[in-house]
């Protein structure tokens, strides 16, 4: 099954953390899944990385492509038909990355695995 994982549910599986849920991290291992993490997912750590609301236990680069790669995690690219249908997407939440992630998930028709309720507005997939 391929999921889109939000970034923080990215980080929370790396770091095992216990905030990740049960449901989240049993579909994020299973034998058939194919896990994503959007391109917007990587902006949106390296910002907070530059204003120092996220600290990695390695240089930035070398703990995504370890993560990516230890965990079987591919990266979705942004595409054109996703940022043109941010145009249209109602506000229903301004986070920019969040934004990227719904059309990306309507479009690629990706589960979504996030603990954040505001996605239920857009009325796509969330896994929780």
């Amino acid at each position: 099954m391929e999921i889109l994982l939000d970034t923080h549910t990215f980080l929370w599986f790396v770091e095992d953390s216990p905030r990740l849920s049960k449901t989240a991290r049993t579909l994020i291992e299973a034998e058939d899944s194919r896990p994503f993490l959007s391109v917007a997912s990587l902006w949106e750590m390296a910002i907070k990385i530059s204003l120092g609301k996220l600290s990695l236990t390695q240089p930035y680069e070398s703990f995504v492509e370890g993560q990516l790669t230890t965990n079987g995690i591919d990266m979705l690219n942004v595409k054109i038909n996703h940022t043109a249908a941010i145009a249209t997407l109602p506000f229903h939440h301004r986070d920019p990355f969040d934004r990227l992630l719904v059309v990306q998930a309507r479009i690629e028709n990706l589960p979504l695995v996030s603990i954040d309720p505001i996605f239920d507005a857009y009325g796509i997939q969330r896994v929780w």
